[in-house]
C-alpha cells in the first residue's frame, strides 16, 4: 500500500517560511519521508529557482501549480495525479497545506496505517476535537474533488466531499500540529497528547526524533528529485 504526501504552497514565501531554522516544505519534505509517505510531491511556483534549491536533496518531486482560477481543488487535484504519475501503486494522499509546518512524522505513520489496505474514506487528524491537517484522501476520490467548486477552501473541499456522500472519520492523534500552522512558535505548541505507538502499532525505527531538530535535516535517496510536473500528455 502506497500513500503519498501532497504538499500544497500557494506561494513561494509560504513555501520558504521559517520552520525552526529550516524552509517549510524542506522540513515538510522530511517529515512525509520520515513518517512513511511514499512518493512526496510539493506543489508550489518555482519561478526563480529558490524552492527547488530549499528541497536539494530531498526525495520529492516539485510540480507545477495548476493555474490559479482552478482554486485550492485544481492545486490539490494537480498533486494527486502527480503522485500516481510518479508511483502507479499510490492508493490515497495526504494532503498537506504547507501552512501546517509542526505536523510529527508519528502521526504521519498513523495516519497512514490506520488508512489500511482497502480503505476508502477520508481520514482526518484531530486535536482535541478540533479536526485538522494533514488529510488521508483516497485516488478514488479524484472524480468527485474534479466536481467540485473553484472558490472552495481546503476545509471546504473536506465538507464537500462529505456532503457528497464520501465517509470522513477523525482520529483524535493528540498531535497540536495538526491543528496550530506556522504563525504558532513551535515553542508555545500544546503539549502533545498522542498515543504512544502509532495506530497500528508500529514505530519507524528512526526518523522520528531527528525531524524534531532543525540542526540535523534528514536525507533520503533521490527519489525523482525536482522532475518538473508532467503536462499530462
Amino acid at each position: 500500500m502506497t500513500v503519498a504526501a501532497v504538499i500544497l504552497a500557494d506561494s513561494v514565501e509560504s513555501a520558504l517560511a521559517d520552520a525552526d531554522g529550516q524552509p517549510r516544505v524542506r522540513r515538510l519534505a522530511d517529515v512525509a519521508w520520515s513518517g512513511g509517505a511514499i512518493p512526496i510531491v510539493v506543489v508550489a511556483p518555482n519561478s526563480d529557482g529558490t524552492v527547488a534549491t530549499a528541497l536539494a536533496g530531498a526525495p520529492v518531486t516539485l510540480a507545477e501549480p495548476a493555474p490559479v482560477e482552478g482554486g485550492p481543488v485544481a492545486q490539490i487535484v494537480r498533486g494527486i495525479e502527480e503522485a500516481r504519475a510518479t508511483v502507479r501503486e499510490t492508493v490515497a494522499a495526504l494532503v498537506w497545506p504547507a501552512r501546517m509546518a509542526w505536523v510529527g512524522p508519528e502521526t504521519v505513520t498513523s495516519l497512514i496505517e490506520a488508512y489500511g489496505p482497502g480503505g476508502d474514506a477520508l481520514l482526518r487528524p484531530a486535536y482535541e476535537g478540533e479536526s485538522g491537517w494533514p488529510v488521508v484522501v483516497p485516488v478514488s476520490a479524484l472524480d468527485d474533488l474534479r466536481r467540485l467548486a473553484a472558490d472552495r477552501m481546503p476545509g471546504e473541499l473536506v465538507d464537500d466531499l462529505a456532503a457528497a456522500g464520501r465517509e470522513v472519520r477523525l482520529l483524535d492523534l493528540g498531535d497540536p500540529g495538526t491543528v496550530h500552522d506556522g504563525s504558532v512558535r513551535r515553542a508555545d505548541l500544546p503539549p502533545y497528547r498522542g498515543p504512544a505507538e502509532p495506530a497500528g502499532g508500529h514505530r519507524h525505527e528512526w526518523g522520528a526524533a531527528i525531524a524534531d531538530r532543525p540542526d540535523e535535516p534528514l536525507e533520503g535517496p533521490a527519489l525523482s528529485p525536482f522532475e518538473p510536473a508532467r503536462s499530462g500528455d
